[in-house]
């Protein structure tokens, strides 16, 4: 198992407060027993900071890499509505995931009022971007939200020049990689019956992007 310490991330404590005041917005304060999944959860820094301002949802961290569990577990110390860790591959169909102590038990269906998910979709392959919003329709209440940060591309057109370099060297690194556009997320989602509700513009040319199942949508 991996020794429990926390790992830094500096771009995470930039970006923690202003996802932070996009999330009092959007998600409810008030009403209890809320779940929220939140997806490719990294070192853990997120999810024990959202959480403390959210004694009414229940945070679900999960990642990939599991060598990054004991600093997820670091982080969410003393911090009572964050659940231990639980391994996901978001480009598997969540009906194959193995975390019997959260999902498959009640079938995982519609289990969860929110998803969250920070900085995965340009560093991995177009896979996870399908994974999530397939995941999504499945575990996702009727009406529930799935938010999405990073740097995103809207219309074919990545802006500034920083993003376009930036999305430069991604591919260099990983030719599956890349800054995804808006337009073909929401073709995507749209398939899945999830829409894209709004776009909100935050620090250092990234975007915060409110998804949400439709109501009438099993």
């Amino acid at each position: 198992s991996s020794i429990m310490r926390r790992i830094t991330n500096p771009a995470g404590e930039r970006n923690k407060d202003p996802i932070l005041d996009v999330l009092r917005r959007v998600l409810s304060k008030t009403e209890p027993n809320l779940r929220l999944l939140e997806i490719s959860s990294g070192v853990g820094l997120h999810a024990a900071y959202f959480a403390k301002e959210f004694p009414n949802i229940t945070f679900q961290p999960s990642e990939y890499d599991t060598t990054l569990f004991g600093s997820i577990d670091a982080y969410r110390q003393h911090v009572k509505n964050v659940e231990p860790p639980i391994f996901i591959d978001i480009s598997k169909p969540c009906t194959d995931w193995q975390n019997e102590a959260n999902i498959n038990h009640t079938s995982g269906a519609n289990r969860f009022d929110y998803m969250l998910n920070i900085n995965m979709l340009h560093i991995s392959p177009i896979a996870c971007a399908h994974g999530l919003f397939d995941n999504a329709a499945q575990l996702l209440k009727r009406g529930g939200l799935l938010i999405t940060y990073g740097p995103y591309a809207v219309d074919g057109s990545l802006t500034p020049e920083s993003n376009v370099r930036f999305n430069e060297s991604l591919q260099h690194r990983n030719p599956e990689w890349g800054i995804r556009d808006t337009k073909e997320l929401s073709t995507l989602a749209a398939s899945k019956g999830i829409t894209l509700q709004e776009m909100v513009e935050l620090p250092a040319n990234n975007k915060c992007l409110i998804w949400k199942k439709d109501a009438n949508h099993a």
